[in-house]
């Protein structure tokens, strides 16, 4: 694996799901703080339809339009899910799952009925990704790194995922203390003159940006586990804030790569012959880190909030 095709071959996906992961694992830690976990999920399936859209108006998949889409797309949806909310007098949870669930599956119609031969924009994309075909092809090796003209050809979803994992952990890093006062304790917020509802609809438009950019080249599988699994599993593992973030990129990075690696690997390693999912795989091992959290991890039985000083 750490030959000369390591660095043409497997550099660049791994790169890409790690960066990917953490961009949605860092918003996702206050996500599940403020009860608004299912978010990442709800992002998800919004940002199909959205992207769908965008691309059948504009003919072309760039980042632009895509955030434009899928932000149109959550406009809609909020609008929706009051309507049915009102409309059915049912509860916002069950609302929800109703539009959640149908703007997916418009997404999907839209793929199927529409002539998207000329992209790499299916179902079986929206929902893996195409992260294992995300190759250097100029790369010859680890000098590579140092060379101007192969950096050039470095697959797009590369410098684009890294730019939005910067510009969410500056988010973070800017946003810190407002944050942590609103996520613990909403009320004292408002008394310090904190807008409180402004900060919160920025975690979510961060969080959506983080789907948009990782959605094209990992699918909405790996979206929807990175925002949940790795926040969750260190929650478990920590009652300080600052840790249980430290946690979650740790657990981030290693479930995207030791599930690239599994994935191509392990099917080889029992005796088979055909690679699997990537982004399946990677999902899978943040399962199963979650689910060893969950039974060894030293805070897995206790509830409440992490401190957040």
């Amino acid at each position: 694996m750490m030959g000369a095709e390591f660095v043409p071959l497997s550099l660049p996906p791994i790169l890409i799901g790690t960066f990917a992961a953490i961009a949605c694992a860092l918003p996702g830690n206050f996500l599940l703080l403020r009860r608004q976990a299912l978010i990442g999920d709800a992002i998800s399936h919004v940002v199909l339809p959205g992207i769908v859209a965008a691309f059948l108006v504009t003919g072309t998949i760039s980042t632009g339009p895509m955030l434009i889409g899928a932000m149109v797309a959550a406009v809609l949806t909020v609008i929706l899910i009051e309507l049915v909310r009102r409309l059915g007098n049912i509860e916002p949870g069950a609302a929800m799952g109703v539009v959640f669930t149908a703007m997916f599956a418009g997404g999907v119609l839209l793929l199927e009925l529409s002539d998207t031969s000329s992209v790499h924009l299916d179902v079986q994309h929206a929902l893996y990704g195409n992260l294992e075909s995300l190759i250097w092809l100029d790369a010859t090796g680890w000098g590579s790194l140092l060379d101007a003209q192969a950096l050039r050809y470095l697959p797009v979803e590369l410098p684009r995922i890294a730019i939005t994992l910067v510009a969410v952990a500056l988010f973070m890093a800017v946003l810190w203390r407002p944050l942590k006062i609103s996520t613990f304790d909403e009320g004292f917020a408002r008394t310090l003159g904190l807008p409180t509802g402004l900060i919160g609809l920025s975690l979510v438009t961060v969080a959506a940006l983080a789907a948009v950019a990782a959605f094209d080249a990992v699918g909405s599988i790996i979206v929807i586990a990175m925002f949940i699994c790795p926040p969750a599993a260190a929650r478990m593992m920590t009652n300080r804030l600052e840790r249980q973030v430290a946690w979650s990129v740790l657990f981030a990075t290693l479930s995207a790569v030791l599930g690239y690696v599994l994935a191509g690997y392990g099917p080889l390693w029992l005796g088979g012959q055909d690679a699997v999912s990537a982004a399946g795989m990677i999902a899978t091992v943040s399962g199963v880190i979650l689910g060893i959290a969950a039974l060894y991890g030293p805070c897995r039985s206790r509830t409440g909030a992490p401190e957040g000083a």
